[in-house]
């Protein structure tokens, strides 16, 4: 058994980003999106006798007495939390606490954090014991980095009782890790390889019994950068043990991830999906143009129909949340236009449009940097502001205004109404549970009424697609209401 220690672990803010969606979670009531789920799967890795205690600094404030408390201070972080990890590591050395570091801000950039004193490169599993044996024989190294990628089979269950798992919005929950393709601007495949490794079907519903036990009932998001990389094993064996969990109790839990496009191409997994109780899917379309398509290796979206991979997809009764990126260097002016017109004939509502950003250690990064084309690095918020670090082909100005007409012009009052109405005429949902009415329900109705259908400049949109929805898909309304409340956090990203 190792001596007992104090840990601490603490996850830095997030900056304002497309997925933050403040006026939803004060609206309904949560304090942030997701739990921390990587730094609650390290801490069901250590030592049983060692007392740990978790502070998701989106959800609270970092104390002086938690900091003063630990004797260790882990914190795991992603690029969009950069300035955050900068501000808590300052407030952490003033106490002169040493700090482990870990995840894919300190994997790709460890060099702008020499103030850290234990940084783990890469994945922690293999690497964990190792830092732990170390602690004992009080000989710890700086870095902590693995030959190869762990196998995901031996991990326990997170420790959900270390958060108030209703301060979010949704839990989380992870089935593999890395991603077969190989897109030039993905650091995926830096992170977590190209083979996708998978957790077993015991242990997936080990974690959902979990949820379940602590009373949750609502959404969960498979992590997953692609859950379909192994579709064999996905197909075989976790589907069908989610399909006859969630009959078992009456589907108490709606899920939502991340595929690529060519699930359109196979039905049957596109009705386990269904079948198991996912209702979106959150796809990279980055662009209709083959050349850019093809400039970037995302040879999986090349020649074939993306709007009816998209519109079959939603047929089916999967939401269709699409990524979208300008910037590339085969883009021309008219790409803008371009985007918009895919956009708003694809139906999808929830489209996040950003400048191509060229992350650290990414294939993208390695080209511009060998051309000289690196300015500065990346914030990895390409939707929020213009954050471009490197020089583009097309003229800046000309990139950064046809930008901002795309967000402008697709969030704009009419286009966004209209494209929900797109999605209403295409979406056929799988009606597996009879959605309760809540409180926030409520709350979110009459907030939508007066903010959007008489504050709002685009009220006679919203009357109009509300009434016309409330005649043709009055089951449909729940979208209706969040799509539009939602629109008014993506509008802010254009102003």
């Amino acid at each position: 058994m190792y001596k007992n220690k104090n840990i601490l672990l603490v996850y830095p803010k997030y900056s304002k980003t497309f997925w933050s969606f403040e006026h939803i979670l004060e609206t309904i009531g949560k304090k942030a999106a997701f739990p921390p789920l990587g730094l609650l799967s390290i801490a069901s890795m250590l030592p049983e006798n060692w007392n740990k205690k978790l502070v998701d600094m989106n959800v609270e404030n970092l104390s002086d007495n938690d900091i003063q408390w630990a004797d260790f201070i882990f914190i795991s972080a992603m690029i969009v939390q950069k300035e955050s990890v900068l501000k808590t590591i300052e407030k952490i050395k003033k106490f002169q606490k040493p700090i482990v570091a870990g995840g894919p801000l300190f994997t790709t950039s460890f060099e702008d954090f020499p103030e850290v004193d234990h940084i783990f490169l890469g994945e922690a599993e293999d690497t964990l014991p190792l830092f732990l044996d170390d602690t004992e024989k009080n000989n710890l190294k700086r870095f902590y980095s693995a030959d190869c990628f762990p196998d995901i089979t031996k991990i326990p269950v997170p420790r959900w009782d270390l958060v108030d798992i209703f301060r979010y919005q949704s839990m989380c929950i992870q089935y593999s890790r890395g991603c077969p393709f190989n897109c030039e601007f993905c650091d995926v495949v830096i992170l977590n390889g190209r083979h996708p490794r998978t957790k077993t079907k015991e242990q997936i519903i080990a974690e959902l019994d979990m949820l379940y036990e602590n009373k949750w009932r609502g959404g969960v998001f498979f992590v997953d950068d692609n859950l379909i990389g192994n579709k064999k094993t996905l197909k075989k064996e976790i589907l069908p043990a989610l399909i006859e969990w969630q009959r078992k109790r009456g589907y108490p839990l709606s899920f939502n991830t991340q595929v690529s496009i060519n699930l359109a191409d196979d039905n049957e997994l596109i009705k386990l999906l269904t079948d198991a109780g996912f209702t979106t899917v959150f796809i990279g379309i980055e662009t209709p143009d083959e050349k850019s398509l093809e400039e970037c290796s995302k040879f999986h979206n090349k020649d074939r129909d993306l709007v009816s991979s998209v519109k079959k997809l939603q047929n089916s009764g999967l939401e269709v949340q699409g990524g979208f990126i300008v910037g590339f260097d085969s883009d021309t002016p008219t790409i803008f236009q371009r985007q918009i017109e895919f956009i708003q004939k694809s139906g999808i509502v929830t489209a996040m449009v950003g400048l191509l950003t060229a992350i650290p250690k990414t294939r993208l990064y390695q080209r511009l940097l060998e051309a000289k084309r690196i300015i500065k690095e990346s914030s990895a918020n390409n939707t929020l502001i213009s954050t471009l670090n490197f020089i583009p082909k097309m003229d800046t100005k000309v990139l950064f205004s046809g930008h901002k007409k795309i967000l402008e012009t697709i969030y704009g009052p009419k286009a966004y109404y209209e494209r929900i109405r797109t999605f209403l005429r295409e979406f056929k949902p799988q009606n597996k549970r009879i959605q309760r009415v809540k409180l926030f329900h409520i709350k979110v109705l009459v907030k939508s009424f007066w903010f959007l259908g008489i504050k709002s400049r685009g009220r006679r949109y919203f009357w109009r697609l509300f009434i016309w929805a409330l005649l043709k898909y009055p089951g449909l309304l729940p979208y209706v209401i969040g799509y539009s409340f939602a629109g008014i956090h993506f509008r802010s990203l254009s102003a």
